[in-house]
């Protein structure tokens, strides 16, 4: 059987498995043991014809000259090709993952998995902290968005992909891994030393501020954000609650359908959440609420940073384009690029990068990222302090809202 789900970010938790879709050229046992025939490929659209037969030519090759036969895995060799074929298209969105991988990413969207506590991506070639978890090893241990990992355990990461990363990073609870870690404003990098351990991913918590302010933090748009938010709508819409501080920072994204939902509490139905961009030649494709708008009367603020991404960035785009609502703390991360997730028929999967998001206003967010209307940094002596500036702000200006 086969399906196919559309995801807003493409994530790497360190120390799970990575987003993918499943990819591939499902090819029977029997007939990879053999000898297969040559074959020929023209691609839809293709310029010339691709000769697949050298596959086949270094496969005959490996079976029977390689010393070590006991080494030859089949079914990996023909995952470890799918692999090297979406290399290169030099896109570090469009990925496969082995069944295991998939099994694992799914059970790390249902909420729980062993690691420690952090997302990753590469950024402009370079292994980049999306953000950590929240009160978790990585954020615990100092990492902080937009660090730059040099090295995993002695590994240098500079030509490694975010599958391996993860691998390296990845381990049982109570076992230690060490990071050497770059952050801006600093001479030399520093090594980090971080104890893994069972990740249980937060959802969403608010609280009252100033007596009439809800602040709500979204921690990701996984798959039981939109049940989680509903219940604690009805506390806020029953508390003194007159205005909302939303606070995405660090949040780095998660499925479209769930920032579509949540984007729905603070707009009005049919209003636009986000143009799908399929590239030249074709219709872009709209996402528009769908309602309650229980919040879209409520005088509201949105705190970002570098760790805010994709459906973050979706739903912040949207209620500044729509609502003219201000965003406050530093530019997004930048992760705009659509993935379709596609399972196959061995349960491995692969995503493939098909569009580009576009705010309401037509603003591609891939790369560019968004640019708060008031930036307020947050030192490293804010976070060793404990201060939040970025959130003092946000008070500020709402309470004149």
């Amino acid at each position: 059987m086969r399906w196919v789900k559309r995801i807003v970010l493409i994530l790497v938790i360190l120390g799970v498995a990575l987003v993918s879709f499943r990819v591939g050229v499902f090819v029977e046992k029997e007939r990879i043991l053999g000898t297969p025939p040559d074959m020929i490929i023209e691609g839809e659209g293709a310029p010339e014809k691709v000769n697949f037969a050298i596959f086949w030519e270094v496969w005959r090759k490996m079976e029977s000259d390689f010393l070590k036969k006991e080494k030859i895995d089949y079914q990996g060799m023909v995952y470890g090709a799918i692999r090297g074929m979406l290399a290169t298209l030099e896109d570090p969105y469009t990925t496969f993952f082995n069944p295991q991988e998939a099994e694992e990413f799914e059970e790390e969207l249902s909420g729980e998995y062993q690691g420690v506590g952090m997302m990753i991506d590469i950024k402009k070639d370079e292994l980049t902290v999306i953000s950590p978890l929240v009160e978790r090893p990585a954020q615990s241990s100092g990492i902080r968005s937009g660090d730059k990992i040099f090295k995993i355990d002695g590994t240098f990461t500079r030509d490694i992909s975010i599958e391996e990363a993860v691998k390296l990073i990845r381990g049982p609870k109570d076992t230690k891994v060490k990071l050497l870690i770059q952050r801006e404003g600093w001479q030399d990098p520093q090594e980090f030393e971080i104890k893994r351990e069972v990740i249980k991913i937060p959802t969403l918590k608010w609280e009252l501020k100033e007596d009439n302010i809800a602040l709500i933090e979204i921690y990701q748009f996984n798959k039981i954000l939109s049940s989680e938010f509903e219940k604690e709508s009805i506390e806020i819409l029953n508390s003194p609650a007159q205005k909302i501080i939303l606070d995405l920072r660090n949040n780095p994204g998660g499925y479209l359908e769930v920032a579509q939902k949540i984007a729905g509490w603070f707009l009005e139905k049919g209003e636009v959440v986000v143009w799908q961009d399929s590239g030249e030649g074709k219709e872009r494709e709209v996402y528009k609420s769908k309602g309650p708008a229980r919040f879209s009367q409520y005088p509201t603020v949105v705190l970002i940073n570098e760790g805010s991404a994709s459906g973050a960035e979706i739903l912040a785009g949207a209620l500044r384009d729509n609502r003219q609502v201000q965003l406050i703390g530093k530019k997004s991360f930048g992760k705009g690029s659509v993935q379709e997730q596609v399972f196959l028929s061995d349960n491995s999967s692969m995503k493939i990068t098909i569009a580009n998001w576009l705010t309401p206003n037509g603003t591609s967010i891939d790369e560019a990222g968004l640019t708060p209307d008031v930036e307020v940094e947050m030192t490293d002596e804010d976070w060793e302090e404990d201060r939040d500036p970025q959130l003092k702000k946000a008070i500020e200006i709402i309470k004149d809202l």
